[in-house]
């Protein structure tokens, strides 16, 4: 498992990535004219974007490529809040090396001018053509559910959120910017405060319980 976001090489002449197929990697969708932003950078030019089972993968004609795996992203949504951010994208936050524990801002990953992408923990993917942002985002978020956080103990702690009324609850209370959202590792906690009444209630009825078998075997005795 590769964190964080990282040079991309291995491109065919047709100037479609290769991919891992003896792994079992699959080409998903293909979005052409696609900017891509990184941090608080201006977008880079527009490339290709293509997402497959393993990863998300953006190349420049003749020129750069930066790779993603799903595994890494620890977030995804889509974002049409103009004050938020001036054109319409999907945002992503990446996982990296360092960790959530570095909480750094995203200054730290320029040095001189010059991006690190290891250290970059978010992402902007802008298409050209706003009407292609629902598609994009079924796309990513099924590839996504393909990577599931290895370090999730059990399928509801690798719960998806999708929301139609851009009403979710963001740790960084930003929550406005979003319309959809598919944050890893989220929890109901509806489903979990109704089974901490359920267990109080089952303590309580079996104390009743024990309290009346005291009862009788105390009457029981007196007899």
């Amino acid at each position: 498992m590769v964190l964080g976001l990282y040079p991309f090489a291995d491109i065919a002449a047709d100037g479609a990535p290769r991919l891992d197929a003896a792994a079992g990697e699959e080409l998903v969708r293909v979005q052409l004219a696609a900017a891509l932003a990184l941090g608080s950078r201006a977008p880079e030019p527009p490339g290709t974007l293509f997402l497959t089972t393993r990863r998300v993968i953006w190349v420049v004609e003749g020129g750069m490529a930066y790779a993603v795996d799903f595994i890494a992203v620890s977030l995804h949504a889509v974002s049409r809040d103009p004050e938020a951010y001036p054109s319409p994208c999907i945002y992503t936050q990446i996982e990296t090396e360092a960790g959530s524990d570095d909480e750094s801002d995203e200054s730290d990953s320029e040095v001189n001018g010059e991006i690190e992408l290891s250290k970059v923990t978010e992402m902007r993917i802008i298409p050209s053509d706003p009407g292609q942002l629902d598609g994009l985002f079924e796309a990513f978020s099924h590839c996504a559910e393909l990577n599931p956080d290895p370090n999730a103990e059990s399928d509801e702690e690798n719960g998806w959120v999708h929301g139609d009324e851009g009403d979710e609850d963001m740790t960084d209370g930003s929550d406005a910017e979003f319309s959809d959202v598919n944050p890893i590792g989220q929890t109901d906690d509806h489903d979990i405060t109704h089974a901490v009444v359920e267990v109080q209630l089952q303590i309580q009825d079996q104390r009743f319980q024990d309290a009346e078998e005291a009862d009788e075997e105390s009457n029981r005795n007196g007899h």
